[in-house]
């Protein structure tokens, strides 16, 4: 299309998508959406586009290093727990929920590279649904060892029919209904109004923002929120069972770990609505591998400790001696 109007009105007026057909000439061209017009404003060039790359940027760099160092961290613990399978600390807290928690935390943490690199409607698609998934898991063994810690200390009294749900059927119940829900909400989001890839060609001039559109607003809340109330609820259980007398009662080491995953998920959201690009990608990579690391941290570190530093303490009836004093 051409625009009949001085060039000079061009160049002063930074009309953005502009460039003169020739040297003094009166005519203006628009430049394609994917160009923009030179310092001169004599021709169309590329824009620039902008997503997180995998190397080219130092944040990626930086996040996909702590990714990676925090995998081989919840690898090795899960080493430990494997090597030490028959010990009385491993056996206090539901050695299934331990093992299921411990690979869902190193699931988050790889599903960083999802964030990473040119966004393509699939990652797209399965960058959310990912994250989203694992952690519910995750927080579904932590309301399940809640649940298993609280009925473990009604079954000791005589008589009680709190008896009868002691086990792993109840906790396997517990994680699978809760988790089957997140998947439900993801399933019935990626049906409706699927995540896909976007080109901002707009918000920035002479950028183009590759990336990845939600899709449907209400999908993306309603997995981020339902994560929420998961945690949320695991908070209030473990909160209540803190005193418990149990052993190795590990419900206070559940509650800050819930109070810091729900910290950083309620900081998240109002970074992730005004920040824009490469910035948003950042901000929610930031909140998976905070609130992993939390999670891994809080649960596992402690039991480590002693299984690798304490052993004296790793026997039953030091275990049991806790709940004489």
């Amino acid at each position: 299309m051409v625009y009949q109007t001085r060039c000079q009105a061009c160049t002063v007026l930074q009309v953005p998508m502009m460039f003169q057909e020739e040297e003094d000439s009166e005519n203006c061209l628009k430049c394609p959406d994917s160009e923009w017009p030179n310092e001169k404003n004599s021709k169309c060039i590329t824009k620039t586009e902008e997503y997180l790359s995998f190397t080219s940027d130092t944040a990626s760099t930086f996040l996909l290093s702590i990714s990676v160092l925090f995998f081989l961290i919840s690898l090795q613990m899960l080493g430990i727990f494997i090597t030490y399978w028959d010990t009385p600390i491993v056996r206090a807290n539901n050695r299934s929920l331990s093992f299921l928690l411990l690979v869902s935390i190193k699931l988050s943490f790889l599903s960083v590279f999802l964030f990473l690199g040119r966004p393509v409607d699939i990652t797209c698609m399965l960058r959310n649904i990912t994250f989203g998934i694992t952690f519910s898991i995750a927080v579904s063994s932590l309301l399940a060892k809640t649940i298993m810690v609280y009925i473990a200390f009604k079954a000791t009294k005589p008589g009680n029919s709190w008896r009868k749900w002691v086990g792993v059927k109840l906790s396997n119940s517990v994680v699978l209904f809760c988790s089957s829900i997140q998947i439900i909400i993801c399933m019935t989001w990626l049906s409706i109004s699927p995540p896909f890839q976007e080109l901002d060609l707009h918000t920035y001039p002479g950028t183009i923002i590759n990336q990845c559109n939600e899709g449907s607003a209400i999908g993306f809340y309603s997995v981020i929120g339902y994560m929420g109330l998961l945690a949320a609820v695991s908070f209030v259980l473990a909160f209540l069972a803190r005193t418990l007398p149990d052993s190795f009662n590990e419900a206070k080491y559940i509650t800050f770990s819930m109070l810091l995953f729900c910290s950083v998920w309620i900081t998240m959201i109002p970074a992730y609505l005004s920040t824009k690009g490469k910035n948003t990608v950042c901000v929610e990579i930031f909140a998976i591998l905070t609130s992993s690391a939390g999670l891994l941290f809080c649960i596992f570190l402690p039991k480590c400790y002693v299984i690798m530093f304490k052993p004296e303490m790793n026997h039953k009836s030091c275990l049991l001696g806790k709940n004489n004093q």
